[in-house]
């Protein structure tokens, strides 16, 4: 199988990278983290009609229904661009209500509708951006619901979290609307559970290899006894670890995208995951005490980081659709 990308995947991957380098700079990136907590947790809802207009959260949607009609592979990859530029917002909760059907849905193909989730269906999760929310993913162990964020709000309440660019919100109530569910829809749950881990997963390589970019960065231009910290050795070991972890990430990621496999997925999760996380912490060991400083960015990567190993599909969960696919093998072979 030929895991090449196509031309047509380039240009996608090169045109949301550019896209966003134009919409969503550095500098946009730093006021949303420098603001009051009040103005963290707002979306910049223009930004997000651009990104629906340039077809982010239609790439999977058919074009009968005027959406773009590629598949979870180019989904990944622009998602991948995301995690790279630490883009704020419900992204996966959007992507995944626009190839649903209803008004709500309708709205979050242009990006005039934002989306986010509740995951009811195993440890509930905190819910992002619930604030500026128009619509909630509730998710139960069988049923899908696209509610108004308004019903949800009611019966929540903030939490601090880790990301200043990722307001978070907890939730007692289960919401996910059981008259949704039935023959025809009974594994639809599960299916955007695992589509959520892969592009969460895809955002976390794009973090992953961010990092890597700026260690490299930063100790080629570092100087230390005269020398850039590059060329010494342990440096030179941080930043090759980073980019194999990267690297290795990647093809797993890429691989789960085609074959949408349950079992590849849980391990494109538990690798990015590692990858983002770990990345992150080395890019921080090469910058030194600037590393740790609030101007640096290289925080911003590692605390969205964490935020994303606890969404969709955490570590212990992902180990247990790994073991879980071990053991169906052995007894397949006994």
């Amino acid at each position: 199988m030929d895991f090449q990308l196509t031309d047509d995947q380039r240009a996608l991957r090169a045109g949301m990278r550019e896209l966003l380098e134009r919409s969503f700079p550095r500098a946009r990136l730093r006021a949303v983290v420098d603001g009051d907590g009040e103005r963290g947790a707002e979306l910049d809802r223009a930004l997000w009609r651009k990104l629906g207009a340039a077809g982010l959260f239609a790439l999977r949607v058919p074009e009968s229904a005027g959406g773009v009609g590629l598949g979870l592979p180019e989904a990944v990859l622009a998602f991948e661009e995301a995690g790279r530029a630490l883009l704020p917002g419900p992204l996966v909760a959007t992507e995944l209500a626009a190839g649903l059907s209803g008004a709500l849905a309708a709205g979050a193909v242009q990006g005039e509708t934002v989306v986010t989730a509740l995951d009811e269906g195993g440890v509930r999760t905190p819910v992002e951006h619930l604030a500026c929310a128009d619509a909630v993913l509730a998710l139960g162990p069988t049923a899908v619901g696209l509610i108004p964020a308004a019903e949800v709000a009611r019966a929540a309440e903030p939490i601090r979290s880790v990301d200043p660019a990722t307001p978070l919100h907890r939730t007692a109530q289960n919401r996910a609307r059981q008259d949704q569910a039935g023959p025809s829809r009974s594994g639809i749950a599960a299916r955007l559970r695992r589509e959520a881990a892969l592009l969460t997963a895809a955002q976390q390589l794009g973090s992953a290899s961010r990092t890597v970019e700026l260690a490299v960065d930063h100790a080629k231009r570092r100087t230390q006894f005269g020398r850039p910290i590059g060329a010494f050795q342990a440096v030179q070991h941080l930043c090759a670890q980073m980019l194999v972890r990267a690297e290795s990430s990647r093809s797993v990621v890429y691989a789960a995208a085609v074959t949408e496999d349950p079992g590849d997925i849980a391990a494109a999760k538990l690798l990015a995951d590692e990858a983002a996380v770990r990345n992150a912490r080395d890019c921080l060991q090469v910058h030194g005490g600037m590393g740790f400083t609030w101007e640096a960015d290289v925080h911003l990567h590692l605390k969205r980081a964490w935020v994303r190993a606890g969404q969709w599909q955490c570590a212990a969960a992902a180990e247990e659709e790994l073991a879980a696919g071990l053991v169906s093998t052995v007894e397949t072979c006994l």
